[in-house]
């Protein structure tokens, strides 16, 4: 009380002010100076982070070129062990001045972004030091000089003479990366070279027929008449490496494919920051199969009570379109998913953008049956889309073509289409053109894609896509089954 009666005479009330005016002076002074420090942490960050990604591009070209960044188009890795050695000296400088970073003086979102660049390098030190694909996989030279040159002809982000510049420069070093991979991988696992050789006529095709037909459009005669001659240098150079792994390779395929306890638990944690003990995830997910059996079975007793669920499924899964007819099958289940995100207003759809339903490109259809290609979330001009479908090979016997189309059952087209295209992997790829930061429109991981995909399945029927027909959703669940099945499995194979 007596400090509040002091505080009312005048030479008081002059001192407080005094006091009060300094006071104020002293914490704008502290503010102004921490608003300066967090600017200038701010602007050290964004400079460590361009680095960072233009350190990441050149070492990994074709995935600049995919996120729209076209300043890497003419360049192609190098897989010399020299020049490894130097990448991997490269990431771990960087990552000790990431891991250097005073978080403290950051937003919210630069920590995060903090956090995934420094798990981001980390997976990458774990493949190159510990898992070596680049040791191991033959088809990650083959695939990469088929990606690398794709992904400069499937957009027209450019005139088709600007792209067959960078083509032809990207043409030039494929002899040499596959000579590397002839080089560098020894005793691989089987696996993995069948898989090479299964996946190298679609390549071949690839640049035999693909990029022949896309280039003609070229108006630069001379311009056309340099990339024929270094595509038919491609072309035997693909021949050559296909020929060493048939006769050469394969016989020395020896090596197991299993990753280990060790690398698997850190491939989690670095990819996908996922750090609960494995026994847990394996039993999370044995769990889950059995609530999906469980599942499984009620569902097909509402279709038909007198048939097992294997009867019920396998009845539903003969309803589908003839191969012919695939493609526009598909095409036309799209409006309707599309109208229904709008209209129960389930996800909105930041733009337009054009989807193309189309066959799956040769190169592709080894490992999948199908897949959406969106355009990179820094792409300026080139904005298509493409939702891919694989339909059987001309020389599959009847029995193969009917197994293969039973994956597009009239049910499946529809969970196919809402995990793909709406609101699955197509919505998602446009949305991630408005992600908050450099760093989050380039760093993800699986478990995000994938997931979103699979919860939007789920998510789908439960908001009453086909009027809750049962049909649709025992195919939903047969769909979640087969990836549970493959969780399970990958974690055994790779660990016990």
């Amino acid at each position: 009380m007596s400090a509040v009666l002091a505080a009312s005479t005048p030479d008081s009330a002059s001192a407080l002010e005094n006091v009060s005016a300094t006071s104020g002076e002293a914490i704008g002074k502290k503010h102004k100076q921490a608003a300066i420090a967090s600017a200038s942490a701010r602007q050290a960050l964004a400079k460590l982070v361009d680095g960072y990604f233009d350190f990441c591009f050149k070492a990994s070209p074709d995935r600049a070129t995919s996120l729209g960044i076209h300043d890497y188009d003419a360049l192609m890795p190098d897989y010399a062990a020299e020049a490894v050695a130097k990448q991997v000296a490269g990431l771990k400088d960087y990552l000790s001045r990431f891991q250097s970073v005073e978080l403290a003086a950051l937003d919210a979102r630069q920590q995060i972004d903090c956090d995934l660049i420094v798990s981001q390098i980390k997976a990458q030190l774990l493949e190159l030091e510990n898992i070596q694909n680049w040791r191991r996989n033959p088809d990650y030279y083959s695939s990469y000089a088929n990606q690398a040159v794709y992904c400069l002809l499937s957009r027209e982000f450019a005139s088709i003479d600007d792209r067959l510049k960078v083509i032809i420069a990207r043409q030039k070093q494929i002899p040499a990366l596959l000579a590397q991979g002839k080089k560098n991988v020894v005793n691989p696992p089987r696996i993995y070279t069948e898989i090479a050789i299964e996946q190298m006529p679609g390549i071949l095709d690839f640049f035999q027929t693909s990029v022949p037909q896309k280039a003609a459009a070229a108006t630069d005669k001379v311009l056309l008449a340099e990339f024929t001659k270094t595509n038919e240098q491609v072309v035997a150079a693909l021949k050559d490496y296909e020929k060493y792994l048939k006769e050469q390779l394969l016989a020395q395929s020896t090596a197991s494919f299993a990753l280990g306890r060790d690398s698997y638990a850190r491939k989690l944690l670095y990819e996908e920051m996922v750090d609960t003990p494995l026994p847990e995830l394996l039993a999370a997910g044995e769990a889950e199969l059995k609530r999906l059996q469980a599942q499984f079975k009620s569902t097909a007793a509402l279709i038909s009570a007198d048939k097992s669920a294997t009867d019920v499924f396998t009845t539903i899964s003969s309803e589908h379109p003839a191969p012919d007819r695939l493609i526009s099958s598909t095409a036309a289940v799209l409006g309707d998913l599309r109208a229904m995100c709008v209209d129960k207003q389930i996800v909105s759809i930041p733009f337009s953008d054009e989807l193309q339903v189309t066959e799956m490109p040769a190169f592709m259809r080894a490992l999948a049956f199908a897949a959406m290609d969106t355009p990179g979330p820094f792409e300026a001009k080139a904005r298509e889309s493409y939702y891919y479908v694989t339909l059987p090979e001309k020389d599959w016997k009847l029995e193969r073509v009917e197994e293969h189309m039973r994956s597009f059952c009239k049910y499946d087209l529809l969970n196919t289409s809402v995990h793909e295209a709406f609101p699955g992997h197509f919505v998602q790829g446009l949305w991630l053109r408005n992600a908050p930061s450099k760093t989050a429109k380039i760093v993800g991981c699986n478990s995000n894609a994938e997931g979103w995909a699979h919860y939007c399945e789920e998510m789908m029927v439960e908001e009453g896509l086909n009027n809750h027909d049962p049909k649709l959703k025992l195919v939903q669940i047969h769909d979640a089954l087969l990836r549970v099945c493959r969780y399970i499995v990958g974690i055994k194979m790779h660990t016990a």
